[in-house]
């Protein structure tokens, strides 16, 4: 079915409204101004809309006129946006992205990654997907994300990988937990029957549970609700630096420290991957180099606020 109008005499509508007159927009078009109102006479008659009150010195919008402007601007402004899509496309650049990140990065980073993105690249699709471990090199692989943020754990065979940032992990308690008032290191054994909350993968064929000490476990698929299992001082564990820093600061969570455990022992390197047949345009070049940067920024540690949180638990 071929549209009874053109987007050229839509284009011309826009310029006549904006102009003011036909004569006006025949000179910004460089045509006749016979051809402007042959232009809008045939719009009116394809449409089957009176566009025109001619009664006037100037034509003017009829209501009906307005309403359809309002559309013409939609309709112009999408055929736009797939010009510069066909032309990107043409250029290189790929029509979408699918990003899958490790549950360790910063959630801070992502959100400003987020909308640089969106600045940089307005007509393509960004989908973002959020998992642990082995579950985003299994999402990379199968190829429903072209590229993936994974911890040494999650690197695997078959993909390429770039360095990004280490995220620095904390063995954390509650204020009110048995395990808030020691002072030093902790000897092991007090572990033993203290419960642990762990982060563990959701898959049976994914990485063993890393760093753990207590016999009893508590094992969560979600790093967001294991700081809440913390908070609420249903056991200890290990997060992140980047997301206990504000409750080290208020004192809803406070720092322990294992016995033996050295604090470059629990710092996990985050790893761009993609697969090497994925093919690397412009946007998703900029990602990987934009990853490394605000992870950087994000993950750089806050040693201020780290012996501050020391000192709190030594006065105790």
């Amino acid at each position: 079915m071929t549209d009874p109008f053109t987007l050229d005499q839509l284009r011309t509508l826009l310029l006549v409204a904006e102009h003011g007159s036909f004569s006006a927009a025949a000179r910004k078009l460089r045509r006749v101004q016979s051809a402007v109102s042959q232009s809008m006479a045939n719009l009116e008659r394809e449409l089957e809309v009176v566009l025109w009150n001619r009664e006037t010195k100037t034509p003017t919008l009829t209501e009906a006129g307005r309403a359809v402007l309002a559309a013409t601007r939609s309709v112009c402004a999408e055929a736009d946006d797939l010009r510069r899509l066909a032309e990107s496309i043409v250029g290189g650049l790929e029509p979408s992205v699918h990003l899958c990140v490790d549950a360790l990065f910063p959630l801070s980073a992502l959100a400003e990654l987020c909308s640089a993105f969106a600045r940089e690249f307005p007509t393509v699709d960004l989908r973002v997907d959020t998992q642990i471990m082995t579950a985003v090199s299994a999402r990379v692989l199968d190829g429903t994300a072209t590229l993936g943020v994974v911890t040494p754990k999650g690197l695997v065979a078959g993909l390429e990988s770039h360095r990004l940032a280490p995220v620095r992990m904390l063995s954390v308690v509650a204020p009110n937990h048995p395990l808030a008032s020691a002072r030093g290191e902790i000897p092991r054994r007090r572990f033993a029957d203290v419960v642990q909350v762990v982060l563990t993968e959701r898959s049976e064929h994914g990485t063993e549970d890393q760093a753990v000490l207590s016999h009893r476990t508590w094992r969560i698929a979600d790093i967001h609700t294991k700081r809440a299992l913390l908070r609420a001082g249903l056991g200890w564990g290990n997060l992140p630096e980047h997301l206990v820093r504000a409750d080290l600061r208020r004192g809803t969570l406070v720092r322990i420290r294992p016995e033996g455990w050295r604090d470059d022992e629990h710092t996990l390197r985050l790893w761009a991957v993609h697969r090497a047949d994925t093919p690397f345009g412009p946007a998703h070049r900029w990602l990987v180099a934009n990853l490394a940067a605000l992870c950087k920024l994000a993950l750089a540690p806050a040693p201020a606020e780290k012996d501050a949180t020391s000192s709190k638990r030594k006065r105790r």
